[in-house]
């Protein structure tokens, strides 16, 4: 009985020896991420959905793929997503300057300047840019293949069809349903 016990101890906390461990491999000193500034990219200037500007602060490689964080400045105003949902993370996203008009399942929501919204894996969403300018920080957990889908992205050398969209976004774990949420 006590061998049974300690083997049942063991297992329950090989999830936290696994997730400290994945945490760990990349962690051994801190960077700065400068203020207009992207790390390992430099600028990423989107084609195809918008032309916003992505600078990635945190990367996936940081994390071992726990999270990512992105800077977006936005320069498309009246234009965003297709409604898309990521089956495998979620989003949050930090509005610090503009505003924004999301759609989260069912629910629509408007945003400005210092609020955020969480946006979970597996529920279809999409925002549009409401104002000539804004800017927003993007977290996702776990970090995916967001940052690669900029980096394609930006190296369209044309504006994508909606199927050749629609297989970018399946390519980096992403599912596009429909056309970019109209705000109320």
């Amino acid at each position: 009985m006590k061998r049974r016990k300690f083997i049942l101890a063991s297992a329950a906390g090989l999830p936290f020896l696994t997730t400290g461990f994945a945490w760990g491999q990349n962690r051994a000193k801190g960077f700065k991420a400068k203020a207009g500034e992207g790390r390992l990219h430099g600028h990423i200037l989107l084609k195809g959905v918008n032309a916003n500007l992505i600078d990635v602060k945190v990367s996936g490689k940081d994390t071992n793929g726990a999270l990512a964080i992105f800077e977006q400045t936005s320069q498309s105003q009246g234009r965003g997503t297709p409604l898309h949902v990521h089956p495998l993370q979620d989003e949050v996203f930090y509005v610090l300057e503009g505003n924004y008009f999301f759609q989260v399942g069912e629910d629509k929501f408007r945003l400005a300047a210092g609020d955020s919204i969480f946006l979970p894996r597996k529920v279809p969403h999409s925002w549009i840019q409401l104002s000539e300018r804004g800017k927003m920080t993007v977290t996702l957990q776990p970090a995916g293949k967001l940052e690669e889908f900029f980096v394609a992205m930006a190296a369209l050398d044309h504006t994508p069809t909606a199927e050749e969209l629609a297989r970018l976004f399946a390519a980096h774990e992403m599912q596009v349903l429909g056309p970019p949420v109209t705000p109320d």
